[in-house]
């Protein structure tokens, strides 16, 4: 598969949690823990479940910080 996007960050699946129409899928890229917000579709096409590897890719113009 090849992207334009160059933020990949490779990882292991640590949870799914579906919803009415979209999916929390947890990712773990080596001690930090990424969340991404997919529809249930996507979750079934892809048949993601705990402890698949998978990738976290992002692409975006702005990344925003709050504390």
């Amino acid at each position: 598969m090849k992207l334009s996007a160059r933020n990949v960050l490779k990882g292991k699946v640590v949870d799914v949690k579906r919803g009415a129409t979209t999916s929390h899928v947890r990712i773990d890229i080596g001690g930090a823990v990424v969340t991404a917000s997919i529809t249930n579709e996507a979750v079934d096409d892809l048949q993601l479940r705990a402890g698949d590897e998978a990738a976290a890719i992002i692409k975006a113009s702005d990344v925003m910080v709050g504390k």
